[in-house]
């Protein structure tokens, strides 16, 4: 992808415009199988990340842009499963990496912002790593919001503009690279993304200098 403008979500972060759906959909089919095998200092980091804050989900879980399903592996046994992507191929590829573990109780290609379930329908709603890629950041947290109980919670872990200025910086004038090479703009807000899309944050922690955050937000 070439640079791209910055007219759309996010005005006052100067941040370029996400991918078009199918943009998205084209990449990321292009990338499954490698997706399957991360750096391992990335998969050791998020790995604890994901252990920490998607340990609290509870009941009826959605998984919105499950991708290759990575993040079931760190919910609490109890929960019923639910995963839904944009792309075929990296729910394809997540079929094929469960196949006969019984783990996986129902994968559906799904658009993120146009959610194919009913208000209410979920005790946990739950994404890591992909509001920094979404078309529409904020109308995919809203729908988020749409779909999970009113007692419900949304947990989120996300890319974000480190708080350490001069890696801050770094992440600013890498940002059309991050998103051409991994589509990810990775110096995104996503607090301000979760506000924006009129959730109420009840917690938010971060780690290495601000670059991930995981947030716990429940539905406006």
């Amino acid at each position: 992808m070439a640079d791209r403008p910055r007219t759309a979500t996010n005005p006052t972060e100067n941040l370029p415009d996400g991918p078009s759906l199918d943009e998205l959909r084209e990449a990321y089919a292009a990338t499954a199988e490698r997706r399957t095998r991360p750096p391992l200092i990335d998969r050791l980091l998020k790995s604890r990340y994901r252990r920490q804050h998607f340990g609290q989900a509870r009941g009826r879980v959605l998984d919105v842009a499950c991708g290759l399903g990575t993040n079931y592996r760190y919910l609490p046994d109890s929960v019923e499963y639910v995963g839904v992507d944009t792309t075929r191929e990296m729910l394809e590829t997540t079929k094929d990496r469960f196949n006969g573990l019984g783990t996986m109780d129902a994968l559906a290609q799904m658009d993120v912002v146009a959610l194919a379930f009913p208000d209410d329908a979920f005790d946990t709603v739950v994404s890591s790593f992909s509001t920094c890629a979404f078309p529409d950041p904020v109308a995919a947290i809203r729908e988020m919001g749409r779909v999970c109980a009113p007692d419900g919670r949304i947990l989120l872990l996300e890319h974000g503009r480190s708080d350490v200025e001069l890696l801050g910086r770094l992440q600013d004038w890498r940002v059309d690279t991050e998103l051409a090479g991994d589509v990810c703009r990775w110096s995104q807000d996503p607090v301000a993304n979760v506000r924006r899309a009129g959730l109420t944050i009840t917690e938010t922690r971060s780690w290495l200098a601000g670059i991930v955050t995981a947030i716990e937000a429940r539905p406006p």
